[in-house]
């Protein structure tokens, strides 16, 4: 048995992103849990679990935070989520191939929070920039590594 899991954050996760998860986790048969307020298509494993969380605001996250063990990997795009994880020690990238730790959680939150409030207050308009493969790339590369310095320890 490995001696880490992966987390996913698995609402809004990107299907290109799903699909490099699923296919690293069967090939190095490490534990996969998707945790989402619906049903998320995964594929048979029976290292693959899908967890079905309440429909109320961050109960995913909550149940994330409240079941990832020490050398666990957490993939989410939700910064506030992040930040609760790199408070833990874990070991948290978003779908673009950032890796979340001490040295930036703390500005990606402030700035989150900044956007949130101008956006809250119709200053600017929410915005996301379009997913692209060079993001499905850096992911890709980032999860390796990490995945390879875990194997490694």
């Amino acid at each position: 048995m490995a001696a880490f899991s992966v987390w996913v954050d698995a609402d809004s996760c990107p299907a290109s992103v799903k699909e490099i998860i699923f296919r690293f986790c069967k090939r190095l048969s490490l534990p996969l849990f998707f945790a989402a307020n619906r049903e998320i298509p995964m594929p048979k494993n029976p290292l693959f679990k899908m967890i079905i969380c309440d429909a109320t605001p961050d109960a995913a996250d909550n149940y994330i935070v409240d079941n990832v063990q020490e050398n666990d990997i957490v993939i989410t795009r939700d910064i506030p989520l992040a930040s609760r994880l790199v408070d833990k020690s874990i070991t948290v990238i978003n779908d673009r191939g950032t890796l979340y730790c001490t040295e930036n959680i703390r500005e990606r939150l402030s700035i989150r929070n900044f956007n949130k409030e101008l956006y809250t207050n119709g200053i600017i308009s929410e915005k996301t920039s379009t997913f692209s493969s060079k993001d499905t790339n850096n992911f890709a590369n980032c999860f390796d590594r990490e995945i390879q310095k875990k194997l490694k320890a």
